[in-house]
């Protein structure tokens, strides 16, 4: 049996697994997107589901400062005594932190902070009851891996902050786990910063504080210089399945076209981990990640396909859709009419750095058909209601409904740095139908009346949108949004939102 990468696809960096009897968990980073790290559970390594949120709470989360690609940075998801833990780093509050649940799907607790600066945090359990905190940092001894060890209950740091590794020499060593494995402690970290040069390496010692010993098998996994459509492959966590074999997941991009720009985000990985003679671990296929590989020796559990269309007659939002930041009070409803999902616009635009009404999921294939159906009507020219592609506040591509001199229109602009270019069409009065074709190369835009024929009305290119152009940590979202400047903002209220893979 044979698996395809990336197992998460879309925007999902900086993975960390565990395991408890036959089942797994895996978290991952969300920046300024709220709620923040969500948690998906697994029976066979291969298949996920989203189970919930880690941060669901402002509590928990506040991301009032987030500028783009802030907030929360990379995760580790930790199982020891019946408690789950994950550490993580809010860079725009509190820095960093640990939340803990007897259920994974939560309840998590409110944050313990911990006093050992940096990002990238991590957890190691050890058999004598000690537990050690590792981040990256810049200390007194340089950038590097520094360690110490904290009282599990508060947080506290019981031991100075010590650095235990720096590498093997590549710039912006991070992402530590520490394992136990055998008579060895096993360091495991990326190297090279998480781009086209991304790598893993480890080392071992036979003491937490080390001296370790580094891999002369290093890098233990890079995609780079590699002819793949697979690239900067990095930032791995380790895990032991129930059958006794080892596997990886990591971080990896998949550039659409060449020259090499990816827009989809940082996306989950997994790959088998071989032994050497001599205990090195050796991730994927010599140090690599295939597209396509063989799959664990599991029982394969599937769960069921996400419907195509959320008709959003819940009383909640399904687990994918998320906020940008932290939404303003009254700027969603799913109550105020039963059936819809009603926006109220702000003073915030997706131009600006800040709260709008906002309501995304992450663009998860190369070719998909994304259409939502909106009954909208302008109270003047200074609101709108829409979809847009949305990469950061300087890059982004909206299909809207709006209005030109009391005149109802749809309105196309495209955002690139500081170049914004607007087109305007006549809009039929009633409900109207916003569609987006994405394609690996373009997005194409088109709108209509319920039951009719859609019309094109442009297209915007992908790589304008890429992470190579666009800078930042994230991936494209797909959102249902609202800006108004009077204080009494129309609704535009969403009757259904339909996100249909091609392929």
């Amino acid at each position: 049996m044979q698996y395809t990468n990336p197992v998460i696809p879309g925007f999902h960096p900086d993975p960390s697994i565990c395991r408890v009897g036959d089942d797994y968990y895996l978290v991952t980073s969300t920046f300024e997107y709220f709620p923040g790290v969500p948690i998906f559970h697994s029976k066979d390594l291969v298949h996920w589901q989203q189970i919930g949120h880690c941060l669901t709470t402002e509590e928990q989360l506040p991301l009032a400062n987030a500028g783009s690609s802030g907030g929360i940075y990379a995760p580790t998801l930790r199982y020891h005594d019946g408690m789950f833990y994950m550490t993580t780093t809010n860079v725009s509050g509190i820095g960093n932190f640990y939340v803990t649940s007897l259920q994974p799907a939560g309840p998590w607790s409110d944050p313990i902070s911990v006093a050992q600066n940096g990002i990238d945090p991590s957890l190691f359990f050890d058999e004598d009851g000690r537990v050690y905190f590792q981040s990256t940092r810049t200390g007194d001894e340089g950038d590097g891996i520094y360690q110490c060890e904290i009282d599990k209950d508060t947080g506290e740091m019981l031991t100075d902050s010590r650095l235990i590794w720096k590498g093997t020499g590549g710039a912006y060593p991070e992402a530590p786990h520490l394992y136990k494995i055998g008579d060895h402690y096993y360091l495991m970290i990326a190297e090279g910063g998480t781009e086209y040069g991304h790598m893993v390496t480890i080392s071992r010692s036979s003491d937490p504080y080390g001296p370790y010993e580094s891999c002369p098998h290093n890098p233990v996994l890079s995609n780079r210089s590699l002819k793949s459509t697979i690239h900067a492959t990095g930032h791995a966590d380790l895990i032991q399945a129930h059958d006794g074999s080892w596997w990886a997941v990591c971080l990896g991009i998949r550039p659409a076209s060449y020259p090499m720009r990816h827009h989809l985000g940082r996306e989950v990985f997994l790959a088998p981990v071989t032994w050497t003679t001599d205990g090195w671990p050796i991730i994927g296929t010599n140090g690599r990640i295939d597209p396509v590989m063989g799959a664990p020796k599991l029982p394969a559990v599937l769960w069921d396909n996400k419907p195509v269309r959320d008709d959003f007659d819940g009383s909640e939002l399904n687990l994918e859709w998320t906020f940008l930041r932290n939404p303003l009070p009254g700027s969603w409803s799913l109550q105020r009419q039963p059936g819809y999902l009603e926006l109220r616009g702000n003073q915030t635009t997706l131009s600006d750095t800040g709260s709008p009404a906002f309501v995304g999921r992450r663009l998860c294939h190369f070719s998909c058909h994304i259409s939502a159906a909106m009954d909208y009507e302008p109270g003047g020219d200074e609101e709108e209601a829409g979809l847009t592609v949305y990469m950061n506040e300087r890059y982004h591509y909206d299909l809207a409904v709006t209005s030109r001199d009391g005149i109802k229109k749809i309105r196309l602009r495209r955002t690139v740095g500081s170049l914004q270019v607007e087109e305007e069409h006549a809009c039929p009065e009633g409900p109207m139908v916003l569609k987006i074709e994405a394609q690996p190369e373009k997005f194409v835009f088109y709108y209509g009346q319920p039951g009719a024929a859609l019309t094109e009305v442009g297209y915007g290119e992908t790589h304008l949108l890429s992470t190579e152009v666009a800078g930042g940590f994230t991936g494209i979202f797909i959102a249902m949004y609202a800006a108004s400047a009077y204080e009494e903002p129309a609704p535009a209220s969403y009757d259904w939102f339909e996100y249909d893979p091609v392929g």
